[in-house]
């Protein structure tokens, strides 16, 4: 039985337990994350991985505020190439064992002739394997936990099963143990440990939510029973930001959009500049997009006629733009050009990662203008270039100061449009805007 390492404070614990996909770590989780880390330390790991905690309370202590706390920890996949550490929890399912089914059958079919075949077959045993609990002692295995979170009929074609190593992510694991021993989940939390992995960017020590392809349909079951935060990306009430005209004429405008205001409607609201246009100009559509938390200079067009002009020259590149970074750090070159092809990450939507097989070219020219402040000149337009290219070790290395999924969160991602140089699509004229960054 893994340890149940004991918490001492006298901090309170939440009322709710946490919203695995959007959370501040409540203070709870900071004190054991810190407790891991030291044990970290003295393992003296050669590989960076997610650890996780999660604090629990003995039901024998009555009420919550006088149970006995304690934390179980986790990593997600193998550790060192083991999944038996002592400190931590064991896997949901050990499919590792040498003389287990999994091993046996992977060492047969190894050279067999039908090998797709058998592989996929023994793949869908694996998934049946992985038996998971709710907080109701419910038990439904990853197969149809997979199957009944994506009612849709497309997705489940596209999609009959999970990802391979679905369950083995930390929230699963500690979840899983925490039921199976009469434990009462209070907060839950994860983060990063070690270096950063080539293909994607983690932060040594950073707070990260739970993965979203693979966890969000095993913990949207294992939490059923639970009384869960509500998913802050969904709370209404948020302030009203307004965004200012920088330029109009009859056939286009330029606003300079707050930080922290969405371009068009997403998931996490339907507030944003296109909705705010729309309201003046029903016709009016977006020529580009910025970030959330990215201020500064967009354009839209107030008829599809102007709207199509000026997306020509987005495609054809005449149209030029640039903006000013505050990095956590000073870069190590002055100036430059970063070219780094990115993807989307499936698994984690809409971070980004760096693949040289299948990503798209993104470059980036460069130039550190002061004390941590760079200009930043794309010459494509891939989601998240610019974080990406300042964050990555293949590109400056430095993250933009608040940038929450590549870097360290701050007041806000210090990222800014500042120039914006088009052709008018009716005069012909060309045309440049400047708005100096806030910060």
């Amino acid at each position: 039985m893994a340890t149940i390492h004991p918490l001492h404070t006298d901090k309170m614990p939440p009322e709710r337990f946490t919203y695995p996909f959007c959370y501040e770590p409540h203070p709870l989780c900071v004190l054991a994350a810190q407790e891991v880390q030291q044990e970290l330390q003295r393992m003296a790991l050669t590989e960076g991985k997610m650890f996780g905690v999660l604090v629990v309370a003995s039901p024998a202590g009555g009420k919550l505020e006088e149970a006995s706390l304690g934390f179980l920890a986790a990593y997600s996949g193998l550790l060192e190439g083991r999944n038996d550490w002592p400190y931590f929890v064991p896997p949901v399912f050990d499919a590792q064992q040498p003389d287990g089914h999994f091993k046996q059958e992977e060492r047969r079919i190894k050279d067999a002739p039908d090998h797709k075949l058998l592989s996929q077959q023994l793949q869908l045993w694996l998934f049946r394997q992985y038996r998971f609990l709710n907080a109701r002692g419910e038990v439904k295995d990853l197969v149809h936990v997979w199957q009944d979170y994506h009612c849709s009929a497309r997705i489940r074609r596209k999609y009959p099963l999970p990802p391979g190593g679905t369950g083995d992510c930390c929230a699963p694991k500690l979840l899983q143990y925490a039921y199976l021993n009469g434990l009462k989940p209070v907060c839950m939390a994860e983060f990063w440990w070690g270096p950063s992995p080539k293909t994607e960017i983690r932060q040594h020590g950073q707070f990260y939510p739970a993965c979203r392809g693979k966890c969000k349909p095993v913990l949207t079951w294992m939490l059923q029973g639970l009384d869960v935060d509500p998913n802050p990306e969904e709370q209404t009430g948020r302030p009203l930001l307004d965004i200012e005209t920088v330029y109009e004429d009859d056939w286009l405008i330029v606003v300079n959009k707050p930080s922290g205001l969405l371009s068009v409607p997403g998931r996490v609201g339907s507030y944003s500049v296109a909705t705010i246009l729309h309201q003046h100009y029903p016709d009016s559509l977006l020529a580009h997009r910025l970030d959330m938390g990215t201020s500064g200079l967009m354009v839209a067009a107030k008829s599809r006629t102007v709207y199509a002009s000026l997306q020509q020259q987005f495609t054809s590149h005449t149209i030029r733009k640039s903006y000013v970074a505050l990095l956590d750090a000073m870069p190590a070159q002055e100036c430059g050009t970063i070219s780094l092809p990115l993807l989307c990450d499936p698994i984690n939507r809409p971070r980004q990662v760096v693949d040289y097989e299948r990503g798209k070219e993104a470059v980036t020219d460069y130039e550190v203008i002061g004390d941590r402040r760079v200009r930043l000149w794309p010459h494509t337009g891939r989601t998240h270039q610019l974080r990406m290219h300042c964050a990555h070790s293949d590109g400056l290395g430095c993250p933009i100061r608040g940038d929450e999924l590549y870097g360290r969160p701050a007041e806000r991602l210090f990222l800014h449009a500042e120039r914006l140089e088009l052709t008018h699509p009716v005069t012909g004229e060309r045309m440049a805007f400047e708005l100096p960054a806030p910060f």
